[in-house]
């Protein structure tokens, strides 16, 4: 079925990319980056279904090369964090054959970007046959209408008249300084630094010490480079890329519409999946559990159990008005299924438990080791400027060796102490070598991302929960309070099946992990969170089964409660 799926990033060398090797990626080609002389060769990657260049008409006709059109965006990027690109990934609808994906692609990207002035490179990938998919490359930088490129942010200077600072730029200077503004400059004031005006220093006499003037901190930014990346037009895209889908669609016929707005603002209670990566995808099939394809297991397992609560809601009420029976039952699947996320708060409580005690113990050992291994490394780089000096040394000045000598013993002995505390914390981090303790910290680095991932989750959890009691809240009193005990005597005949589905659930998700009494801690804080006293449903379920004993004793006949009193006695 067609999905929604619109993924934005920045192509930087921030990050340690460039737009060649992105372009080369998604093309699977081969191109050659002339900024830092690395060819990229991706001609063996598998699934390219199609490839263009857009762009747009005051753009270099033989930018439709991709390999000159990002390598003249490489070379006009002159920061080592420069933003060199824009990326787009979107899920293209399985439903629709590859020439309405072409044509639903081309159209996009000219109303939305080539339009707009960018220069758009273009490919669809389907590695497996069943997720197809496109990757959008875009220039972040505007263009002139002679095809030059437009400046992305202008320094601006932060100057002063009768106390109220502004910025300009430095066409918009020249005209300032005639109306009385002035830029301002640091200035040595005492002991400290101050920005003041040419004139007003001189007055008080102080010392300029930065011939850069006040500016702000980013600079101007281009009114087009702003428009492009402001939250406000990424949403209009997204919402451009579903109206663009289910309009080729309908076109074609067929019976599927996508939506880019959140669960949330469509009224939809499920949780989304996260995006789990070919990482995770390659650990699972190697028979390894991933942190992203375990969370989204439990969110299908979750989303299931609420689409089978929402089919009983429906059920309900097309049932008869508040009927007992179907009200019991609703209730005691809501409760099953909050003890089964508050089982699950305290599971994931436990486990960061274990981590936190996990990472107090690791955590002092791995910085003194790093703090004795940066001081080592300082050690022994001294020892060899040392050497080198002791090398250069003349013979016939017998101090100056002398003194070496001395400096060269006493940094040796401390460059085996420090080895020496060196091996003693790697025994204490029950390690063997280096090697081990690197892959200590990067497991200790992992930990700390599990934390994040499980206070992530839990936020998730609490949020259900507080929605599960409030739809409880809403079916216990839809009956009558005449019919409360009624209710009340359904809900403790059919608990025990409940119970049985709850922890075979239970069972089945958390396996070996599965702890009983945590169970029963969950139960009480649930019945506590709706407002239930256990020892009501315990005294009452004990009455209902001394009445079940006593209606079957008067139902025996005279003979046999005779023969069972005797054997009583």
């Amino acid at each position: 079925m067609a999905i929604y799926h619109m993924q934005a990033k920045v192509v930087s060398r921030g990050s340690g990319r460039s737009a060649v090797a992105a372009s080369a990626y998604m093309s699977c080609s081969r191109m050659y980056n002339d900024y830092d002389g690395i060819q990229h060769d991706y001609t063996r990657k598998q699934g390219l279904i199609y490839q263009e260049v857009m762009l747009p008409p005051m753009a270099p006709l033989e930018w439709n090369d991709r390999e000159q059109l990002w390598n003249a965006v490489e070379e006009n990027e002159k920061t080592k964090d420069s933003r060199l690109a824009r990326e787009f990934v979107v899920a293209l609808p399985v439903e629709l054959d590859k020439d309405s994906n072409i044509s639903l692609l081309q159209n996009f990207i000219q109303k939305n970007f080539v339009d707009m002035g960018m220069c758009a490179d273009f490919a669809i990938h389907n590695t497996d046959g069943h997720n197809p998919h496109a990757h959008i490359l875009l220039t972040v930088r505007p263009l002139n209408e002679n095809g030059t490129w437009q400046y992305k942010t202008e320094k601006e200077y932060l100057c002063i008249k009768n106390g109220e600072e502004r910025g300009f730029t430095a066409s918009e200077f020249k005209t300032a300084q005639k109306q009385g503004w002035e830029k301002q400059y640091r200035y040595k004031v005492g002991k400290k630094k101050e920005y003041l005006t040419s004139s007003v220093a001189q007055e008080k006499g102080y010392e300029r010490i930065d011939k850069h003037p006040k500016s702000s901190r980013y600079g101007r930014q281009n009114p087009i480079s702003e428009q492009w990346n402001s939250d406000e037009q990424l949403c209009i895209w997204r919402a451009n890329w579903a109206d663009a889908v289910n309009e080729m669609l309908a076109r074609n016929q067929i019976n599927a519409t996508i939506d880019h707005r959140s669960f949330a603002d469509q009224g939809i209670t499920e949780q989304p999946t996260i995006h789990e990566g070919y990482i995770a995808q390659n650990m699972e099939k190697k028979g390894m559990i991933a942190d992203r394809c375990e969370i989204n297991r439990q969110i299908r397992a979750d989303n299931k159990m609420l689409r089978e609560l929402k089919a009983k809601v429906a059920k309900l009420a097309e049932a008869v008005e508040k009927s007992i029976p179907i009200i019991a039952e609703t209730l005691e699947a809501i409760r099953n299924h909050m003890i089964f996320t508050q089982y699950h708060l305290l599971h994931n409580e436990m486990q960061k438990e274990v981590i936190h005690d996990w990472m107090n113990h690791f955590n002092p050992i791995l910085n003194k080791y790093n703090t004795v291994k940066k001081k080592l490394k300082a050690k022994v780089t001294e020892r060899k400027e040392l050497n080198v000096k002791k090398e250069k040394t003349s013979i016939l000045n017998p101090i100056q060796h002398i003194k070496l000598n001395q400096q060269l013993t006493t940094i040796t002995e401390e460059i085996e102490e420090l080895k020496s505390r060196k091996e003693q914390l790697i025994f204490q981090a029950e390690c063997s070598t280096d090697k081990d303790m690197t892959n200590l910290s990067k497991k200790y680095d992992q930990m700390n991302n599990n934390l994040d991932i499980l206070d992530s989750q839990d936020i998730s959890l609490k949020k259900q929960l507080e929605k599960d009691a409030a739809a409880f809240r809403e079916e216990k009193f839809r009956p009558e309070p005449e019919q409360y005990t009624e209710l009340l005597d359904t809900r403790i005949q059919i608990r025990p099946d409940f119970r049985d589905k709850l922890i075979e659930q239970l069972k089945g998700t958390f396996g070996k992990y599965y702890d009983y009494h945590r169970r029963d801690i969950a139960a009480n804080e649930v019945d506590y969170l709706n407002v239930e006293d256990p020892d009501v449903f315990s005294h009452r379920a004990w009455e209902l089964e001394y009445q079940r004993k006593q209606e079957m004793q008067r139902n025996q006949p005279v003979r046999s409660r005779k023969k069972s009193y005797d054997m009583e006695l």
